[in-house]
């Protein structure tokens, strides 16, 4: 029989894509359907996963090779989002390795857990139906519900208030940058995801997480770790 959390943590929240949920298959599937639809060859999946987390828009630049000021940006953006949503409902993403079966331990032990997201709420919200997890998530937070995005740490901070949760013996987990940057900024443990969407040149070590992860079925160990007076 599985031990339980040996933790004092009071609340954990994820980034969703690259951190929680690996969200990428999807993606490749939707921005090559994309290049389909202009006569423009596919593009490889590493470099899909390594854009993922920096969001739609990023994929159209990498994908068509234009910024956004380019007079076609906008549509494509939109068709992107559009095919994405449709793709949702046969949606390929999963829980990372481990992660169930944590989530599972923290619900048991009524810690809650939530989720801190840069993904508009109408496709994080499908998504979280397709893969049962609705229920489940004691918070969402996205873009809609906040008037500055991470790494402000607005988004974190609303979260805490919204679980009954102080910030000192809550932790971040998130595979960007600016994921970190909230968390410090939130004043809550900041944990880097490193098995996540990373950009080709990111240098997690330089990120000044308090803790890095390079799987995510490490979480629940690293969480043990953790444990206040």
């Amino acid at each position: 029989m599985k031990q339980e959390l040996e933790t004092s943590i009071e609340c954990v929240l994820f980034d969703m894509d690259g951190t929680l949920i690996d969200t990428a298959a999807d993606f490749v599937k939707v921005v090559n359907q994309l290049l389909q639809e202009h006569d423009k060859p596919p593009i490889s999946s590493e470099s899909i996963y390594h854009t993922v987390s920096d969001g739609a828009r990023a994929l159209v630049k990498l994908a068509f090779d234009i910024e956004e000021d380019h007079q076609d940006f906008p549509s494509l953006n939109q068709r992107l989002l559009d095919l994405y949503y449709l793709q949702l409902a046969t949606t390929e993403a999963t829980l990372y390795p481990g992660l169930n079966e944590l989530l599972i331990k923290l619900e048991q032990q009524n810690i809650p857990w939530g989720i801190v997201t840069n993904k508009p709420e109408k496709y994080s919200v499908r998504l979280l139906e397709m893969l049962g997890l609705t229920d489940r998530c004691g918070v969402l937070i996205c873009p809609d519900h906040v008037m500055q995005r991470k790494p402000h740490p607005e988004a974190i901070l609303l979260a805490c208030q919204k679980l009954g949760c102080g910030t000192e013996r809550t932790v971040y987990i998130g595979d960007h940058i600016r994921d970190i940057q909230a968390a410090k900024n939130a004043d809550v443990i900041a944990i880097a995801a490193a098995y996540g969407y990373l950009s080709e040149n990111a240098k997690v070590e330089e990120w000044y997480a308090d803790f890095i992860l390079q799987s995510a079925d490490q979480t629940e160990s690293l969480l043990n770790l953790l444990k206040f007076a």
